[in-house]
């Protein structure tokens, strides 16, 4: 997703499959769920109810279980099945036609039909809308959207994209009800109307209450009669009290590294929580702006990437709680590489980043100033700042200083390309490694730090893009995060492991917490 808010691999395949058949998942009229309610505590805020204007990690969450997509992800899979689709395919010679025909009898939860008529709109209110805070960056690609009858939708793309059905299965392809949702503009009254597994009953500043969509028709059993979402606007103490103090069932996002530690290494008995840990293609990144006239330095860059020590940056800061990244696509993604450890080693080389230094004509203390924003990419960002400053300055290379700013005027700063040095976070929109190059090294990244390769940009990003087979395209991500690791426009920190700390009455968070970043309301049950 967007540099969003700062998740053992449970089971992941790769491929992406161009026709999607029919059967995957048992369609249900309605989920039928008699279990128990759930209250879900999360640091997270959710900034959006209507998915024209969401693009974060909450609203997301909201989408998920309120609206469909056409096709979603199975748990514990990166490849997409058929939700509110009955099935999908590419159609003709390439990837630049995509046509689904959907489920019959498919409701909104207020009653209205679902036809393809509701799909277009929707996709058409994204980019007609084109909020700055949405998802139609994710669709240049489309062309139009047509409706040949009441069941069946054609996308017609500009270039071919064989990565379009991923993005459809994600937030950004729910789906909503054209009678209720003008199409130029964003509803402000926090209701939302959907086809999903859940309905949303209320939304507050402190709570959102959902239940059980009796209208639903898909791949879903919810296993539980509604969910309590408890937001704690990044208070990770009241958190961590309300968990203890069994106000909530679950809490997620947001608890400190520390506190996840204490929790797992306490052995005392009649606790009565447990922690969940899942997958996550969560990273962090060490932006670089190659036009600095510090860090523009190739020299620099590459003795800041021979003194990092991401290993102690994980244990010291974040108590283990996420892993080394030594490439641009983490691990469990197809085409992940290790061009960084292959490159610099897994670090610190004192010798290898005095050498750099030297070759370019640097003798003094390099000055530099590491920006770091606490409120977007968690509560550790500083910390985790002031410990890699630390690294830096540790051989007498390097005088290193860290300033932490809001993250409004962070992000008004780097447009500005007033950083050279400063970091990101980024939360998948969809689990393909172009959701991790494409953003990053296309035309206009999202990272401003004004740095491009023609070979990136012309032959590796397109080739990758239209290769209908996603397998195929390894050698050429291969190459892609090679070039990378070589001229340094970022360097990898970590990759996140994802955490649930829930009470040992509830079951189910192992098929939330995965790749694909979608949790699923409905494989959650209490007793």
């Amino acid at each position: 997703m967007n540099m969003r808010n700062p998740w053992p691999v449970l089971s992941v395949t790769t491929g992406l499959a161009i026709g999607l058949l029919s059967g995957c998942g048992t369609q249900q009229g309605g989920t039928g769920s008699t279990g128990s309610s759930i209250v879900m505590g999360m640091s997270d805020d959710v900034l959006a109810t209507d998915p024209a204007s969401g693009y974060d990690p909450g609203s997301w969450l909201l989408f998920n279980n309120v609206f469909q997509s056409l096709l979603s992800f199975p748990k514990g899979g990166t490849e997409p099945q058929p939700e509110a689709a009955e099935e999908c395919s590419f159609t003709g010679a390439g990837t630049t036609v995509y046509s689904c025909t959907l489920r019959s009898g498919l409701k909104f939860s207020n009653g209205d039909a679902l036809t393809s008529e509701d799909v277009k709109f929707s996709f058409d209110r994204i980019l007609k809308i084109n909020d700055a805070a949405g998802p139609a960056i994710m669709f240049p690609m489309l062309d139009k959207v047509e409706t040949p009858d009441a069941r069946t939708v054609v996308f017609r793309l500009k270039y071919a994209d064989a990565t379009f059905p991923s993005k459809i299965a994600s937030g950004a392809g729910s789906i909503v009800d054209h009678r209720q949702y003008a199409d130029n503009g964003l509803r402000k009254d926090d209701v939302a109307v959907g086809s999903g597994p859940y309905k949303l009953d209320s939304f507050g500043r402190d709570e959102a209450v959902f239940s059980v969509n009796e209208n639903y028709r898909g791949t879903a059993k919810a296993k539980n009669s509604g969910v309590t979402l408890k937001f704690f606007h990044g208070d990770q103490t009241a958190l961590k009290t309300a968990l203890e103090n069994n106000e909530i069932d679950i809490a997620y996002r947001g608890l400190a590294a520390d506190d996840i530690a204490d929790i797992e290494n306490d052995t005392s008995t009649g606790k009565g929580v447990n922690v969940v840990e899942g997958s996550s293609a969560e990273v962090q990144h060490l932006v670089l702006n190659t036009d600095d006239p510090v860090a523009g330095k190739l020299s620099v860059r590459r003795a800041i990437a021979y003194l990092l020590d991401r290993q102690a940056l994980v244990d010291e800061v974040y108590q283990d709680t996420a892993t080394p990244l030594y490439s641009v696509v983490p691990a469990g993604i197809a085409g992940h590489n290790t061009a960084f450890f292959d490159t610099y080693g897994a670090g610190p080389s004192q010798a290898e980043a005095e050498a750099a230094l030297r070759a370019d004509g640097i003798t003094e203390k390099v000055k530099l100033t590491l920006w770091s924003t606490p409120s977007r990419y968690g509560p550790s960002t500083d910390r985790e700042f002031k410990a890699i400053a630390e690294q830096l300055n540790a051989g007498g290379l390097f005088e290193a200083t860290v300033r932490s700013v809001p993250f409004d005027q962070y992000e008004k700063d780097i447009a500005k390309g007033r950083y050279g040095v400063y970091v990101k976070g980024w939360v998948p929109d969809y689990p393909d490694p172009d959701n991790f190059t494409a953003p990053f090294f296309g035309e206009g990244n999202v990272l401003g730090n004004n740095y491009t390769n023609s070979t990136i940009t012309g032959e590796l990003i397109p080739e990758t893009a239209a290769a209908s087979s996603r397998s195929s395209t390894e050698a050429a991500y291969g190459e892609l995060q090679d070039l990378v690791a070589d001229e340094l426009p970022l360097i990898p920190l970590w990759q996140a492991k994802q955490y649930a700390v829930v009470r040992d009455n509830v079951y189910g968070l192992e098929y939330c917490l995965d790749a694909s970043t979608v949790f699923r309301f409905w494989e959650i049950s209490k007793d």
